[in-house]
């Protein structure tokens, strides 16, 4: 350990003597926090749904199955439990969840109107109003065709009163959407940039031999380059949280503290890859286009600018393998849901694998032997 904590402050010494590095770690993330805190809409396919029929009657069913032909849903799950629903919903399962009361069928043929409840998860901001607007439209034409039927007694003056309540944004801020994943962004950059040069640039100088020769082992050498970094990540993410907060009035709903443990699980992957990707490498120029291309593709499959519910159905299955979208949840569910560690514990499990397997394949690739 002592070896470990003396090359860690050599590196740590060797950061915040160099200004262009130090200006790197702190300054470029907050000035990208600052500017891509907004984002275009999108279009949304495929959303999660949760139906909840206590009808079960075939003018509920028709309504189902219109949501479920329309495309722009997708009905996972249904049961006649409220709490279940709630519970998919605060985990993430489910973006809106349908209710149908009981006497639906029957309110529309004795009165010609009948209520429906859409809860959708409105974390995810003005996409939340997309999904709600989908429903709605959906909602309209299915009463536009019981209105139509006038050869059915009863359903000559049909309705549906529709109300929906926006969950966990009810604002509809995007910017409560999106800066939890520029975050996320953020202590990537630092974990994975700054870590992936940093070997490279002991083999450019030449002082990786004078380490070679050292009785230092290759998990102590690993260990040593990345502990500093993954202060600073944790440095920077505290930064950030303070921003978000006082600037952009983000809610944090949940603790704090969970994410910042979060955050020190996720950092041990990303600084992992980039140490990992200094050790293949050469020089830092080649570290740098190897790191901006898996940052390319770290940020675009992990639902930051995009939801993952607009991707195609093999691109979601694609996007588990990315670490970065399991932090991203964790950050947006904890800080707008106000997620607890049993909600997030199936994307914190999932770091902790990917950090041990990341760290070994760092430890494995690096050589104390030049050829």
């Amino acid at each position: 350990m002592r070896r470990i904590l003396f090359l860690a402050r050599a590196e740590a010494l060797h950061v915040v003597r160099d200004r262009a590095t130090l200006a790197q770690a702190l300054v470029v993330p907050v000035v990208q926090l600052l500017v891509l805190s907004n984002a275009a809409t999108f279009q949304i396919r495929n959303t999660p749904t949760y139906v909840v029929d206590f009808d079960r009657s075939s003018a509920s069913r028709g309504l189902v199955q219109r949501f479920a032909a329309s495309g722009h849903f997708r009905v996972d799950q249904e049961s006649a439990s409220l709490d279940l629903a709630n519970d998919a919903l605060l985990r993430g399962d489910a973006t809106m969840v349908l209710t149908i009361p009981a006497r639906f069928e029957s309110d529309l043929v004795r009165t010609g109107a009948a209520p429906i409840q859409l809860a959708v998860n409105a974390e995810k901001g003005s996409a939340a109003g997309i999904v709600q607007a989908y429903a709605s439209t959906i909602v309209y034409a299915y009463a536009a065709e019981l209105q139509a039927k006038r050869g059915r007694a009863g359903f000559s003056r049909a309705a549906i009163d529709v109300r929906t309540r926006n969950w966990y944004n009810p604002s509809l801020d995007y910017r409560h959407y999106m800066v939890p994943g520029i975050l996320v962004a953020l202590v990537t950059m630092i974990g994975t940039l700054l870590t992936a040069q940093n070997i490279a640039r002991e083999k450019e100088l030449g002082t990786l031999e004078q380490l070679n020769v050292t009785p230092i082992t290759r998990g102590q050498f690993i260990a040593a380059k990345l502990l500093p970094f993954w202060v600073l990540g944790l440095v920077d993410l505290t930064i950030g949280l303070l921003v978000a907060r006082f600037v952009f009035g983000v809610p944090m709903r949940g603790s704090v503290l969970l994410l910042l443990g979060s955050a020190a699980l996720y950092l041990v992957t990303a600084l992992a890859i980039g140490l990992w990707i200094s050790t293949l490498v050469e020089t830092q120029q080649q570290a740098m286009f190897v790191t901006f291309f898996i940052l390319n593709v770290y940020l675009l499959m992990s639902g930051l600018f995009t939801p993952i519910d607009s991707m195609a159905p093999w691109v979601q299955t694609v996007s588990l393998l990315n670490p970065v979208r399991h932090f991203v949840t964790i950050s947006r569910a904890v800080l707008i849901k106000g997620a607890g560690p049993s909600e997030v514990a199936r994307p914190l499990l999932t770091l902790v694998v990917f950090g041990v397997v990341t760290l070994t394949m760092a430890i494995r690739q690096y050589s104390k032997r030049t050829v």
